[in-house]
Protein backbone atom coordinates (compact mmCIF):
# COMPACT_ATOMS: atom_id res chain seq x y z
CA UNK A 1 0.00 0.00 0.00
CA UNK A 2 1.17 3.55 -0.49
CA UNK A 3 0.54 6.61 1.52
CA UNK A 4 -0.87 10.03 -0.19
CA UNK A 5 -1.39 11.41 3.00
CA UNK A 6 -1.88 10.92 6.41
CA UNK A 7 -5.09 9.70 6.29
CA UNK A 8 -5.58 8.30 2.09
CA UNK A 9 -3.61 5.23 1.27
CA UNK A 10 -3.60 3.40 -2.51
CA UNK A 11 -3.03 -0.04 -3.20
CA UNK A 12 -4.34 -1.42 -6.53
CA UNK A 13 -5.35 1.53 -8.16
CA UNK A 14 -7.99 2.48 -5.50
CA UNK A 15 -8.12 4.92 -2.94
CA UNK A 16 -9.26 4.48 0.34
CA UNK A 17 -9.24 6.82 3.41
CA UNK A 18 -9.09 6.24 7.09
CA UNK A 19 -12.20 6.30 9.14
CA UNK A 20 -13.17 8.60 11.37
CA UNK A 21 -9.89 10.89 11.38
CA UNK A 22 -8.40 13.75 10.13
CA UNK A 23 -4.57 14.05 9.35
CA UNK A 24 -2.27 17.38 7.91
CA UNK A 25 -2.75 18.95 4.40
CA UNK A 26 0.29 18.30 2.09
CA UNK A 27 0.43 20.77 -0.97
CA UNK A 28 -2.35 23.63 -1.49
CA UNK A 29 -4.68 22.57 1.04
CA UNK A 30 -2.03 23.88 3.82
CA UNK A 31 -3.27 26.27 5.31
CA UNK A 32 0.42 27.80 7.09
CA UNK A 33 4.01 26.00 6.58
CA UNK A 34 4.38 24.18 9.16
CA UNK A 35 1.44 22.00 8.28
CA UNK A 36 3.09 20.37 4.78
CA UNK A 37 6.32 19.54 7.11
CA UNK A 38 4.57 18.14 9.87
CA UNK A 39 2.20 15.91 7.24
CA UNK A 40 5.20 14.33 5.86
CA UNK A 41 5.99 13.10 9.18
CA UNK A 42 2.81 11.76 9.64
CA UNK A 43 2.59 10.35 6.51
CA UNK A 44 6.09 8.31 7.02
CA UNK A 45 4.49 7.33 10.78
CA UNK A 46 1.66 6.11 8.82
CA UNK A 47 3.56 4.24 5.78
CA UNK A 48 5.54 2.48 8.93
CA UNK A 49 2.28 1.22 10.51
CA UNK A 50 1.22 -0.02 6.91
CA UNK A 51 4.20 -2.06 6.47
CA UNK A 52 3.54 -4.23 9.62
CA UNK A 53 2.49 -7.88 9.01
CA UNK A 54 -1.41 -9.30 9.86
CA UNK A 55 -2.96 -6.33 9.06
CA UNK A 56 -7.29 -6.07 9.01
CA UNK A 57 -9.33 -3.82 7.18
CA UNK A 58 -12.59 -3.34 7.69
CA UNK A 59 -14.64 -1.10 4.98
CA UNK A 60 -16.85 0.95 7.40
CA UNK A 61 -18.22 3.38 4.45
CA UNK A 62 -17.76 5.45 1.57
CA UNK A 63 -16.80 9.02 1.02
CA UNK A 64 -19.18 11.60 -1.10
CA UNK A 65 -16.39 13.09 -3.10
CA UNK A 66 -16.62 11.86 -6.69
CA UNK A 67 -14.02 9.07 -6.36
CA UNK A 68 -16.21 7.49 -3.32
CA UNK A 69 -13.71 6.71 -1.16
CA UNK A 70 -13.68 3.56 0.44
CA UNK A 71 -13.76 4.54 4.13
CA UNK A 72 -11.90 2.02 6.40
CA UNK A 73 -10.53 1.34 9.83
CA UNK A 74 -6.94 -0.54 9.73
CA UNK A 75 -6.58 -3.00 12.42
CA UNK A 76 -2.82 -4.31 13.72
CA UNK A 77 -2.13 -8.12 14.40
CA UNK A 78 -3.12 -7.16 17.99
CA UNK A 79 -6.23 -5.70 17.30
CA UNK A 80 -5.08 -1.84 17.66
CA UNK A 81 -6.46 0.58 15.06
CA UNK A 82 -3.96 2.84 13.22
CA UNK A 83 -6.41 5.46 13.40
CA UNK A 84 -6.52 5.04 17.10
CA UNK A 85 -2.47 4.80 17.22
CA UNK A 86 -2.17 7.94 14.58
CA UNK A 87 -4.39 9.86 17.00
CA UNK A 88 -2.84 9.08 20.23
CA UNK A 89 1.16 10.08 18.64
CA UNK A 90 -0.54 13.38 17.72
CA UNK A 91 -0.48 12.90 13.89
CA UNK A 92 -4.35 13.07 13.78
CA UNK A 93 -7.44 14.55 15.02
CA UNK A 94 -11.10 12.77 15.34
CA UNK A 95 -13.03 13.87 11.83
CA UNK A 96 -16.07 15.64 12.89
CA UNK A 97 -18.43 16.32 9.67
CA UNK A 98 -18.03 20.55 8.84
CA UNK A 99 -15.59 21.24 11.02
CA UNK A 100 -11.68 21.71 9.27
CA UNK A 101 -9.24 20.77 12.02
CA UNK A 102 -6.47 24.13 12.46
CA UNK A 103 -3.60 22.67 12.71
CA UNK A 104 -1.90 26.05 12.36
CA UNK A 105 -3.43 27.05 15.00
CA UNK A 106 -1.00 24.97 17.73
CA UNK A 107 1.27 27.07 19.26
Amino acid sequence: MATRCGATVSSCGSSVAAFRIDTLEIGSRAKCLKEPKLALIAKSRLRELLEERGLRIEIKGYDKTPSHRALVNIYREDGREIGATLLAEGFAREWRSHHRNAWCDDG
